[in-house]
């Protein structure tokens, strides 16, 4: 008699990722709400609030009349700056996936970011959207996990350390420009205790959660929950000691992070210099990184809360209100609006992409189509 062949069991991982679907986007009545509100805002912006700052009036004038070279040069800086934000994607997942080409990368993080700025506050449509794709290329939900934290601690890590040097320098005179307290001091002591506590959590182990597993089999309600709640400090931790690892052997890729920062502090510079003559570069930098802060606000990818957070941070330094204004909406057009034209269309690039992954692993079933699409 001959013994049949041995199958291997199926992967129930591997199983449940063929199910996955892509992320939907629900637009609901009350997102569309929330976008009214926040475009009758940035009228009122422009047209009420604006017209009582200094010079604004003059400066009105000048919109649609800005230096077209300030002006191409801020475009340049905007291609730059997404470059290095792509670069650094595919230098932090290619050990884990040959699927993560540059041109998967650069779909992966346009449809994200687009992902992030039109449906979802905080981030969380673009990182629900980059999770999909790695997994879809093979990678494992461990790895898609530690470097998905590794790569926003290294990008992140860039934005707390320029909180903590320039608004310190700046105070202390440092650096020069203006120096208030509350738009320097006290950003730099956030930068500094969010610092501070990453490297405590880091100190976590990673299996946290399955050293409390017998805790909480012979302890009650309160323990299980305990372990539950280890779940994010492990998790964070893993991330934290991935992202070690690429510091230590000091990866080229983490030059991605600075460059995706600088070149796009370089786009608000250029329109600053569009129209009229802009501040120290410490300044820009404080300002700019203070108002990114407006992110942390309940609002669909920031609008609103990052424009006003620069426009007063600027206005704090004691800047033109006029030219202001006219930088830092012009900024947004560059760096906000404009990207999440190429994003949409990386959209369904990478739907295109990630079926032609799932021929090549020959997994049944057709792509699922997001609603709303």
């Amino acid at each position: 008699m001959v013994k049949p062949p041995e199958v291997d069991p199926p992967d129930p991982e591997e199983e449940e990722d063929d199910d996955e679907a892509m992320p939907r986007v629900h637009v609901t009545r009350k997102t569309v709400l929330v976008f009214c509100v926040l475009g009758i805002s940035l009228i009122a912006l422009l047209y009420v609030i604006a017209p009582q700052l200094s010079d604004f009036e003059e400066k009105g004038k000048d919109i649609g009349q800005g230096d077209p070279w300030w002006l191409a040069g801020a475009l340049m800086f905007t291609v730059l700056s997404f470059g290095g934000y792509v670069a650094m994607f595919r230098g932090i997942f290619i050990g884990h996936g040959s699927r993560i080409d540059l041109a998967a990368s650069y779909q992966i993080t346009m449809a994200g970011l687009a992902a992030t700025r039109l449906f979802a506050a905080g981030g969380a449509g673009g990182i629900a959207l980059t999770a999909w794709a790695l997994r879809r290329s093979g990678m494992k939900r461990r790895d898609v996990a530690d470097k998905t934290l590794a790569f926003l601690i290294l990008t992140y890590a860039v934005y707390m350390a320029a909180l903590v040097v320039v608004g310190l320098g700046l105070y202390f005179n440092v650096f020069s420009g203006p120096s208030p307290f509350g738009i320097t001091v006290i950003p730099a002591m956030f930068g500094l205790a969010v610092i501070v506590l990453a490297l405590a959590v880091s100190w976590v182990p990673p299996d946290l959660q399955r050293r409390l597993e017998g805790v909480a089999r012979s302890g009650g309600r309160l323990a299980r929950l305990g372990q539950r709640l280890a779940n994010a400090p492990a998790a964070f931790s893993a991330g934290m000691r991935e992202a070690v690892v690429h510091a230590r052997r000091r990866d080229p890729a983490l030059l991605g992070a600075i460059a995706y920062w600088g070149f796009n502090i370089a786009i608000l510079w250029a329109c600053f210099h569009a129209f009229g003559d802009p501040p120290t570069w410490p300044v820009i930098i404080m300002a700019y990184f203070v108002g990114f802060l407006g992110n942390l606000l309940p609002l669909p990818g920031g609008i609103g809360g990052v424009d006003g957070g620069m426009i007063g941070a600027f206005l704090a330094f004691g800047v033109d209100g006029g030219l202001t204004v006219l930088a830092v909406l012009s900024y947004r057009l560059f760096a906000f609006w404009l990207p999440t034209i190429p994003g949409a269309i990386a959209y369904f690039q990478l739907r295109r992409t990630v079926a032609r992954w799932r021929e090549e692993r020959g997994a049944p079933g057709e792509l699922a189509a997001p609603a709303g699409a």
